[in-house]
């Protein structure tokens, strides 16, 4: 109408008087208004003709008229088009492409293709899991007993994986099956770049399901939804070879189910045939399905043997005839799950046997546990745990502390088994604790190198600390005994702690313990060190030496008998880097007596005595120095000896002559590029008691003498000697066992050579 009217004549003269580029211009607009009408008109048509197809197949067609006529042949049409599609299935283009999304799955997400499995069981549990609460909240009579079959078909190169759990209807195929489809891979990897830290935003996106292409080129999902209306339930079959998918109904498709449930056939890859093997997919559903609720049976093959008679052996008439036993291959179905989680149950109702077996089955022990920890915590979040300390140190730790083969913290998310050697589920200074976790918060299709970002693990791990630091708290406080035999074998862990978990270090401080002076064979803690401080003693003392008897000995402990004041002995490079991250404890300074500038009580006439002293020896300890050299750093003297002439101390930035040994055998540089642990920092400084008699005598040689050989052997034999009982390497051996022979050889009595004199 509208074509029609841009070419009619004009009706009016005014307009026809019109100026020819405005009848252009308006016979433009009309053409163009045309052809809109045009294209809105015919679409309506083929609306309308859906449309009466649609209202066709729905309701009676009237019985009389051309109309009547027409709808029919409609109805018809469109019944038989419905016929085709379910017949040949309807195929859905995936909008992301699959290409980019496995690459996605695999290298973002697993570290192994074996999780497959773990996330298809898991689904599958899932499903049962729905069913029984629909059955119990909507349904007036119980579920039917669920379970998971799985079975393999080593001709077909398939794997098939069945629950009778929820099903699917159509409408949850594409829905629930297309998710990446629906989210797009751009969407996929824009959100998961933006919330890093909401891991649970990957199990929106179905990857849980597609990881089943990691090991399949295709898939097919058979299911029968316990939704329906028992009278209208359908079975349909989803199918993907990772390009599109398809959904057709299959009638004849039977579930060992009555009411409903999921058969996923997966067609393994040539590379992925090992998935056909019985043996690993027990070994796999032992590892992370293991605590699964509902029963999982894997078609096994099982040997049994019947007896026969052996026709190779005669026997006499009258007599029994031989038998033999001769192998039957049989397959049966054999549950893989039959242990119960111990860490569901009331903490109250479960028996030290029963955590002893739990402990030894797990975690394949032949110890008891020396403590166990069993707690659940709610609120923010909520998981179970169950924790053990072994009485005894786990072999895989004997030789490497922390080897990764020694992590035995087990995760799990809804009794789903994740990971057993996570390094942020516990800290490293907790690596001999065994247990399990079951979180509800966590999401259950991730690796663990997206797990590591997840807040909810960051609290799991607080609160798991917390309460083993309180268990074993506990245990020093009322079971002596016993946390002296965690000491003895954990020790050294919590000392590594206090140096590098900041979160922890002044909680740990009151755990640490030390040999010390007064101790005798049993070891103290720094508070009950502090118990037993001297009235106005207001800081700890320790001393450093390879072993207890080095620590006894040493030079610097003479002062301290003499006050009466206890030492600490730090006898383990350990030790000496633990007391560097102590500092203080309980407002009382850690002081080191082996380095310079300790600063002991002096009464007035003690300081004037000890200036009038620095004088008299001054001109002593500058010769020293010049005699000695680079050897040392300086010379002074000492405020800390009583019965020894000199010792070796370090500066207060220094290391001990053991740290130095430690620090050395760890570098890997060459001795010349190792020089930072012998060098001019670390020289020590030669201390001199003026008190004593060979200090007094070596003032006067040096005074009389100071040129000879004597008085330098002796100067060597000084620096030699406080050199070696301070745990020092002295430079030449062989020197000083020429100058120890000598000094014997000049003090032993005159032998005559005549042998008749008396």
């Amino acid at each position: 109408v509208a074509l029609r009217a841009s070419h009619m004549p004009p009706r009016r003269p005014a307009e026809a008087r019109a100026s020819s580029g405005a009848y252009s211009q308006r016979r433009s607009s009309a053409i163009l208004t045309a052809a809109v009408v045009v294209v809105a008109y015919v679409g309506f048509q083929c609306f309308g003709s859906l449309q009466s197809a649609f209202l066709a197949s729905t309701r009676p067609a009237p019985r009389t008229g051309r109309t009547a006529g027409l709808a029919a042949r409609r109805a018809a049409k469109a019944e038989a088009a419905t016929e085709v599609a379910e017949a040949q299935g309807e195929s859905y283009e995936f909008k992301a492409e699959v290409s980019k999304v496995m690459d996605i799955i695999i290298n973002s997400l697993y570290s192994n293709k074996d999780v497959f499995l773990r996330e298809l069981v898991s689904n599958a549990a899932d499903a049962c899991d729905k069913k029984r609460f629909i059955a119990l909240t909507e349904s007036e009579t119980p579920p039917e007993p669920m379970k998971l079959q799985i079975k393999t078909d080593k001709d077909k190169r398939t794997l098939t994986i069945e629950d009778n759990g929820v099903g699917m209807m159509k409408s949850e195929l594409i829905e629930n099956l297309g998710s990446i489809a629906r989210s797009g891979t751009a969407n996929f990897v824009k959100q998961l770049q933006a919330d890093k830290d909401d891991v649970s935003l990957i199990g929106q996106f179905g990857v849980g399901f597609y990881s089943a292409f990691l090991v399949a080129n295709k898939v097919e999902v058979i299911t029968r939804s316990f939704q329906d209306k028992p009278e209208d339930r359908k079975s349909w079959k989803w199918m993907s070879e990772g390009g599109s998918f398809s959904i057709t109904e299959e009638p004849q498709e039977q579930f060992f189910g009555k009411d409903s449930g999921t058969r996923i056939v997966l067609t393994l890859k040539e590379e992925a045939q090992e998935y056909l093997d019985t043996g690993k997919l027990s070994d796999l559903l032992k590892k992370y399905s293991e605590f699964i609720t509902f029963p999982i049976e894997l078609w096994n093959e099982k040997v049994q043997y019947d007896q026969v008679v052996d026709e190779s052996v005669k026997v006499k008439e009258g007599e029994k005839p031989k038998m033999k036993s001769v192998p039957r291959s049989v397959y049966e179905w054999e549950t893989m799950n039959k242990m119960k989680p111990i860490w569901l149950r009331n903490p109250d109702v479960v028996n030290s046997s029963e955590y002893s077996e739990f402990y030894k089955t797990t975690f394949k022990a032949f110890d008891e546990p020396l403590t166990t920890t069993h707690f659940r915590v709610e609120g923010q979040i909520e998981f179970r745990a169950l924790l053990f300390v072994p009485s005894t140190m786990p072999f895989e730790l004997t030789r490497d502390m922390f080897s990764e083969g020694g992590r035995a913290m087990r995760l799990y998310v809804k009794r789903v088994f994740i990971n057993d050697k996570f390094e942020d589920l516990i800290p490293r200074w907790l690596t001999f604790v065994r247990g399990v976790v079951d979180s509800e918060d966590l999401p259950l299709n991730v690796g663990r190198e997206i797990l590591q970002k997840s807040r909810t693990l960051k609290i799991i791990r607080k609160r798991m600390v917390r309460k083993l630091l309180d268990t074993i708290d506990n245990m020093r406080e009322n079971e002596p005994a016993k946390y002296d035999q965690f000491w003895n074998s954990y020790g050294k862990y919590f000392k590594v702690g206090l140096v590098e978990d900041l979160d922890y270090k002044d909680e740990l401080k009151r755990f640490v313990r030390f040999w010390s002076s007064t101790s005798g064979d049993n070891m103290t803690s720094m508070g009950e060190y502090v118990g037993r401080m001297k009235e106005g003693q207001d800081k700890i003392y320790f001393v450093t030496g390879e072993g207890k008897r080095a620590a006894e000995i040493a030079p610097a402990m003479e002062k301290m008998r003499q006050r009466g004041y206890e030492v600490l002995y730090m006898v383990d490079p350990l030790d000496e880097i633990c007391s560097q991250s102590i500092v203080e404890f309980e407002g009382k300074k850690l002081v080191d007596i082996n380095k310079a500038g300790l600063d002991m009580e002096k009464s007035e006439e003690e300081k004037k005595q000890m200036e009038e002293t620095q004088k008299e020896f001054e001109g002593l300890a500058a010769w020293l120095k010049k005699q000695l050299g680079e050897r040392v750093q300086k010379v002074q003297i000492s405020e800390r000896l009583v019965d020894s002439p000199a010792t070796l101390v370090q500066g207060e930035w220094g290391m001990s002559p053991m740290m130095q040994r430690y620090m050395k055998a760890q570098t890997t540089s060459s001795a010349q590029d190792s020089a930072f642990a012998i060098g001019s920092r670390n020289q020590a400084i030669l201390e001199i008691n003026p008190q004593h008699a060979v200090i007094q005598q070596m003032k006067a040689a040096m005074e009389s003498a100071p040129e000879s050989e004597d008085t330098e052997d002796m100067v060597m034999m000084i620096y030699e000697t406080a050199a070696l009982i301070g745990g020092y390497t002295i430079e030449d051996p062989g020197d000083f066992a020429k100058r120890v022979t000598k000094m014997m050889a000049s003090k032993a009595p005159a032998v005559s050579s005549d042998p008749g004199a008396p």
